[in-house]
C-alpha cells in the first residue's frame, strides 16, 4: 500500500492517541469502534477501554454501518490483557488493505458471575471503571430479560434473590431497577441512581438465562417440551441422534442440557416418530455427568451407520425426593442446570396430580405441607402454584414466577402418588396383558427373565393378591406403542414392579410379540 505523505508522517509520529468511541449502537458499550489520532476520528477493521467492562460480542463488516473518512487500524491482535487497544499489535497507524464495509463493532456490557455457564449467574454492571452488584428489590422476570439479551444469552428463565449465587464484593451500582422487558441495556431501566442503594451484598440480584448458543432444542413429537425425539444443531442445520448404545446415562445428559431434569426413561426405533434431514450423532457413550452431550463420545458429527427409523428419544421430567419410592417425596423441579423445590403456598390435590403425572407415577394419592419429608436446600423455584389438574407439566401452571417466591424449605411441597400400571385384555381385571405408565404413556414388559415373583409383585400391586401363572409371548395379544421394561428381575417382596431391576426404563430388546402378562388369583373374586 503506498501510503500519503500525511500516513507516513502519522506513523512517524510520537503522539499518543488518546480516545475510544463506540458510535451508532443501541447504547454507549455497542456500536462501531472508533479512535481519535491526530486530530481525527477514524474506525478500526475494546471494551474495558471504553469503560464498559468485557466484550459479549463481536461484529463485523460495518454491522452498525459504515464509518467515513480515517480508517486507522487494520490486522490488530490483542491478548486480551492489554489496558489500550493501541498496546496490540496492528499495521501502524493508517496502514490498512480494507473499506468502511469492513469496519470492526463491539458489544460490552454487563457480566453474569458464579453460574454454571456465562449465562446464569450474580449480575455484575460495568460504571466508572469498576464491576458492581445489583440489588434484588423489585428484581423480576423483566429485569433479568433485558440482562439477558445484554449478555447475548436469549431470554430469560429464572430469576434469583438474596445472592443465591454467591455474595458480591465491592460497589453496589444499582437498586430498584424497574424495567418493562424492552429496553437493549439494563442502563436504560429506572433505579435509583448509579451507587445509590439501601441492601447489602446478601440481597445481590442474579439470572439464569437460555443461552443464545444453546446446542439443543426442546424434545420434539412429545406430549411436552421435555419428552420427544433428541436433536441437536451443528454447523447451522438440526439433526438426530441414532439409538445405537443409547441408554439412560445419554438420556439424563440430554434432559439436563434441555433443562428438564433428569432422565425417566429412554425411547428407541423412532417412537416418536421418525426425523428427518441430517443424522449427527451415533453411538454416543455418555457417563451420565456431562453437562453437554457433546462431551461425550461418538462416532463424530454425521458419522453413523443407521436410518431415521432408529431416531432416539427420552422422557425426562421432574423428581421426588426423599420418599420411600420413586413416586412420593419432596418436589424437585429443573430450571436453568438447577434442582429446586416448589413451596407449599396453595398446593393441593390438582397440583400434586399434575407432578405425578408428570413423573409418570400416575394420580396423586395425597399432598404434603410443612416440608413432611425433609426440607430442600438450594433454590426455591416455584410458589403459589395453580394447577387445573390437566396440565402435562407443572411448568404450564400459574405461579409467582421461577425464582420468585416468600417462603423458606421449612414449607417445602410434596406429594404421594400411586404409581400406575395395568391389566389389559384378560378374562377380568386381574388377569391380562402388564402395561406400566411411564411419562406420559402407557407401555407393555417383555417376558425375558419373566416369573413367578415378578408377577406375584405385579398382582399384590394390581390390589389382586399373589400370582396364579405367568404368561408370556403375548398370551393376551400384542400391545403397542413403548415398551417400558426388560429383564424384569424381582424377588417377589416388592411393593411396586418399579422397585425390581430391570434394563431401565425404555431399554429394551425385544418386541411386542414377546409382551408379558400374569394371571392372578383376585382377593375380591
Amino acid at each position: 500500500l503506498a501510503l500519503s505523505p500525511f500516513y507516513n508522517g502519522l506513523l512517524r509520529s510520537r503522539e499518543q492517541p488518546s480516545l475510544l468511541r463506540l458510535v451508532s449502537g443501541n447504547n454507549n458499550c455497542s456500536g462501531r469502534v472508533e479512535l481519535f489520532a491526530a486530530g481525527y476520528w477514524g474506525t478500526v477493521l475494546v471494551c474495558r477501554q471504553a469503560g464498559c467492562g468485557d466484550a459479549v460480542a463481536v461484529t463485523r463488516y460495518a454491522q452498525f454501518g459504515q464509518g467515513s473518512g480515517l480508517i486507522w487500524m487494520d490486522n490488530v491482535h490483542c491478548s486480551g490483557n492489554e489496558t489500550s487497544l493501541f498496546e496490540c499489535s496492528h499495521n501502524g497507524l493508517g496502514g490498512h488493505y480494507c473499506s468502511h464495509y469492513e469496519d470492526s463493532g463491539v458489544i460490552c456490557e454487563v457480566r453474569l458471575v458464579s453460574g454454571i455457564n456465562n449465562c446464569s449467574g450474580t449480575v455484575e454492571v460495568f460504571a466508572a471503571g469498576h464491576w458492581g452488584t445489583v440489588c434484588h428489590n423489585s428484581w423480576d422476570i423483566n429485569e433479568a430479560t433485558v440482562v439477558c439479551r445484554q449478555a447475548g444469552c436469549g431470554n430469560a428463565v429464572a430469576v434469583t434473590h438474596w445472592a443465591q449465587f454467591g455474595q458480591g464484593s465491592g460497589i453496589i451500582w444499582m437498586d430498584n431497577v424497574r424495567c418493562s422487558g424492552n429496553e437493549t441495556s439494563v442502563f436504560e431501566c429506572s433505579h435509583n441512581g448509579l451507587g445509590a442503594h439501601y441492601c447489602g451484598h446478601y440481597q445481590d440480584a442474579g439470572v439464569i438465562c437460555e443461552g443464545m448458543s444453546f446446542t439443543h432444542r426442546p424434545l420434539v413429537s412429545g406430549i411436552n417440551n421435555c419428552s420427544g425425539t433428541v436433536e441437536v444443531f451443528a454447523a447451522g442445520y438440526w439433526g438426530t441422534v441414532c439409538d445405537n448404545s443409547w441408554d439412560i446415562n445419554d438420556a439424563t445428559v440430554v434432559c439436563r442440557q434441555a433443562g428438564c431434569g433428569d432422565a425417566v426413561a429412554v425411547a428407541r426405533y423412532a417412537q416418536f416418530g421418525q426425523g428427518s434431514g441430517f443424522i449427527w450423532m451415533d453411538n454416543i457413550h455418555c457417563s451420565g455427568n456431562e453437562t453437554s452431550v457433546f462431551e461425550c463420545s461418538h462416532n463424530g458429527l454425521g458419522d453413523h451407520y443407521c436410518g431415521h427409523y432408529q431416531d432416539a428419544g427420552v422422557i425426562c421430567e421432574v423428581r421426588l425426593v426423599s420418599g420411600i419410592n420413586n413416586c412420593s417425596g419432596t418436589v424437585e423441579v429443573f430450571v436453568g442446570g438447577y434442582w429446586g423445590t416448589v413451596c407449599h403456598n396453595s398446593w393441593d390435590i390438582n397440583d400434586a396430580t399434575v407432578v405425578c403425572r408428570q413423573a409418570g407415577c400416575g394420580d396423586a394419592v395425597a399432598v404434603t405441607h410443612n416440608a413432611q419429608f425433609g426440607e430442600g436446600i438450594g433454590f426455591i423455584w416455584m410458589d403459589n402454584v395453580h394447577c387445573s389438574g390437566n396440565e402435562t407439566s407443572v411448568f404450564e401452571c400459574s405461579h409467582n414466577g421461577l425464582g420468585a417466591h416468600y417462603c423458606g424449605h421449612y414449607q417445602d411441597a410434596g406429594v404421594i402418588c400411586e404409581g400406575m400400571f395395568l391389566l389389559v385384555s384378560g378374562n377380568n381385571n386381574c388377569s391380562g396383558t402388564v402395561e406400566v405408565f411411564v411419562g406420559g404413556y402407557w407401555g407393555t414388559v417383555c417376558h425375558n427373565s419373566w416369573d413367578i415373583n415378578d408377577a406375584t409383585v405385579v398382582c399384590r400391586q394390581a390390589g389382586c393378591g399373589d400370582a396364579v401363572a405367568v404368561a408370556r409371548s403375548a398370551q393376551f395379544g400384542h400391545g403397542s406403542g413403548f415398551i417400558w421394561m426388560d429383564n424384569v428381575h424381582c424377588s417377589g417382596n416388592e411393593t411396586s414392579v418399579f422397585q425390581c431391576s430391570h434394563n431401565g426404563l425404555g431399554d429394551h430388546y425385544c418386541g411386542h410379540y414377546q409382551d408379558a402378562g400374569v394371571i392372578c388369583e383376585g382377593m375380591f373374586l
